[in-house]
């Protein structure tokens, strides 16, 4: 495949934000480059080959560089400042990304030469700008959130409610009220009670509960609107 331009043309990119959560906090994923500015922290992400499309570089990226696969992925937004990148002109389609932080044994490849999670509160001095970009990420998360069942993609399959309420407290920065959270949880009828309990725990084991995807679903087709 190949192109003749009149004109010169910009770089194309892809970085992805990854979201993850543990107890406490959410976190972000992040590379070490190998390449300049090396040694620099930087979301995962690079050029876009000219056979593959947007979504399928963002796939490719964060399986490379980061050992990430099979993750909700979203598109963004489009960065594309004059000065973002000193090397050339780039102009970098962003994504974001929810992941269960145990189910990814995250490892730098390619043109990674670390990889680590990072508290989204205690983040490292990053490449690019790709500070605005996670701060981007972070307030589109906080929006969506409320209005979409994607908090989900953050837990395990099997939850407590108090585990759901935290996810949300987290993301959000913010308390909220147990009694009216559990009411407004329940009253959805999205999330299935099941036999199983807690497992370790010093406190009295709670019951757990799994996200019906397969009904969200379908009621969405129906209009059904999903609100926190």
């Amino acid at each position: 495949m190949t192109f003749n331009y009149e004109y010169a043309r910009p770089a194309l990119a892809v970085d992805c934000v990854v979201f993850g959560l543990d107890e406490r906090e959410l976190k972000v994923l992040l590379v070490q480059r190998a390449l300049p500015p090396k040694h620099a922290w930087a979301l995962p992400g690079g050029f876009v080959r000219i056979d593959e499309t947007l979504d399928a570089a963002a796939r490719r990226e964060l399986a490379e560089e980061a050992g990430v696969r099979d993750v909700y992925l979203e598109q963004l937004y489009t960065f594309g400042e004059l000065d973002r990148d000193p090397r050339e002109r780039v102009v970098s389609v962003a994504y974001y990304a929810l992941a269960k932080l145990g189910d990814h044994a995250v490892r730098a490849a390619t043109d990674a030469m670390g990889v680590g999670w990072f508290g989204l509160d205690e983040l490292p001095k990053l490449a690019f700008d790709h500070a605005h970009v996670v701060a981007v990420a972070r307030d589109r998360l906080r929006g969506k959130v409320r209005y979409a069942p994607i908090g989900f993609e953050l837990l395990p399959p099997r939850f407590s409610l108090t585990q759901l309420q935290r996810l949300y407290e987290i993301v959000l920065g913010a308390p909220l009220d147990k009694r009216n959270f559990r009411k407004k949880i329940l009253a959805l009828d999205l999330v299935v009670a099941t036999d199983e309990l807690e497992q370790g725990v010093r406190h009295r084991a709670a019951r757990l509960y799994r996200f019906d995807r397969r009904k969200y679903e379908k009621l969405a087709k129906q209009g059904f609107e999903f609100a926190i």
